[in-house]
């Protein structure tokens, strides 16, 4: 997982790395357009705020990160997290990363670690009080599958910078130590995400939308160990790429969720994992 801290800022200390933006690239004008506008720092981790494709301004709002980030720690494998109180708080960024503002959520409304590595917090404010408060918009999820090649870009709320590359493919299943995740995006080698990169919104570039959550990568070659995930294949061939990031994909969320952003499970279309 991306969420360990202490490597990380051994690796920019020795480094520079995110000490400035990442280098130009070819398709750097491209991820120019890309901001921070809507994300949001946990204190551990990255997130965003986010609506579904028929969210209504009233609707409580949503922030998205991983399961792995949560307070009370990594779900076990199987175990699904709904409607659990909470009153954690993030710090609302602008476009330019600048924190604007506090957010609180008023429960966890759904969290896991088997077959994706999502949370999902509602907050006590509506998309339209903090469009009101802040002038900013909520990302909208896609709620359709991505595409292999598609251009994208991570965007650490924690970090306060971006990491901008393409979706390499698919990994049937991705396993690291007791977690198996399902249909997981691989990035390209550009996107080197650190610790605190967890949670991060995983943007088309050429849309806006989120089309993933980003969660860990193979740091040292290790193989189906924690922060070392490997890929297995529906032969049950396995292959271990280190250094290479991924995320999981949030196109099955949309389905979910009913009126008022409310989790409902027994939708038609849903694939979530169930308690």
């Amino acid at each position: 997982m991306n969420k360990p801290l202490l490597a990380a800022l051994a690796t920019l200390a020795v480094t520079g790395f995110g000490v400035a933006p990442a280098a130009a690239s070819p398709a750097a004008p491209t991820v120019r357009a890309v901001t921070f506008a809507g994300t949001v720092s946990l204190s551990n981790c990255s997130g965003s705020v986010v609506r579904l494709p028929a969210s209504e301004d009233d609707d409580p709002a949503l922030v998205m990160s991983n399961g792995h980030c949560l307070e009370t720690g990594f779900p076990a494998a199987g175990e699904v997290v709904v409607d659990q109180p909470s009153s954690r708080t993030f710090g609302l960024l602008n476009a330019s990363g600048t924190r604007v503002g506090t957010l609180r959520a008023s429960k966890i409304a759904y969290a896991t670690m088997t077959d994706t590595d999502v949370s999902l917090y509602q907050l006590t404010s509506t998309y339209a009080q903090i469009r009101g408060t802040y002038g900013i918009s909520p990302l909208t999820l896609n709620d359709t599958h991505p595409a292999a090649g598609t251009a994208i870009t991570v965007v650490s709320g924690y970090w306060k910078r971006t990491y901008a590359c393409n979706v390499d493919g698919f990994a049937y299943r991705l396993k690291e130590g007791e977690w198996t995740w399902k249909d997981s995006v691989r990035y390209t080698s550009a996107c080197r995400t650190i610790g605190g990169t967890s949670g991060s919104p995983v943007v088309d570039n050429a849309t806006g939308k989120v089309v993933a959550v980003n969660n860990t990568g193979n740091e040292d070659g290790g193989r189906c160990t924690d922060n070392n995930p490997c890929e297995v294949a529906a032969d049950g061939t396995v292959t271990v790429r280190e250094g290479i990031n991924y995320g999981q994909q949030t196109y099955q969320i949309p389905a979910c969720f009913g009126l008022d952003s409310k989790l409902d499970l027994s939708r038609s279309g849903c694939v979530l994992p169930k308690p």
